[in-house]
């Protein structure tokens, strides 16, 4: 429970008995039993008002789900990376005034007869050609 193995209990307790001696020792042990009911009982009592403030479903969340010690740092920013560049390259293939160029019309694109199928949408943006401005986010700055 705490991390306590069965040597360092009986170390514990006989400091406790050597500590408060043997007369004051019932009287201890009845206080830290109340103590653990009453710590009991407010935890059965917060567990119920929240039930009875949620509703019936906070028993229907699955707490798994939820447990930070699941998640993969290294997964997560990869996803709200890829989200954030499939957001990017979407609005740009849809418009039609020319500010995005063809595949094929960029200098050094290689064709789409001969590129590889991208299974990824980092592999489907392209390098900048030489003298090709960088894109530029004025919401980013």
């Amino acid at each position: 429970m705490f991390g306590i193995n069965g040597y360092e209990l009986i170390i514990l307790a006989v400091l406790a008995v050597a500590i408060l001696g043997p007369e004051r020792l019932p009287e201890y042990a009845s206080q830290l039993a109340r103590l653990v009911r009453e710590l009991r009982r407010m935890a059965t009592g917060a567990r119920e008002q929240l039930r009875e403030e949620v509703g019936p479903e906070i028993d229907e969340v699955d707490w798994r789900k939820l447990d930070p010690r699941q998640y993969d740092p290294r997964r997560i920013i990869k996803e709200a990376l890829l989200d954030d560049v499939e957001e990017a390259v979407r609005p740009a293939a849809g418009r039609s005034n020319g500010a995005v160029r063809p595949a094929a019309a960029r200098p050094g694109a290689v064709p789409a007869a001969v590129a590889p199928a991208a299974p990824s949408p980092v592999q489907r943006i392209e390098r900048l050609g030489a003298g090709e401005p960088a894109p530029f986010d004025a919401e980013a700055t």
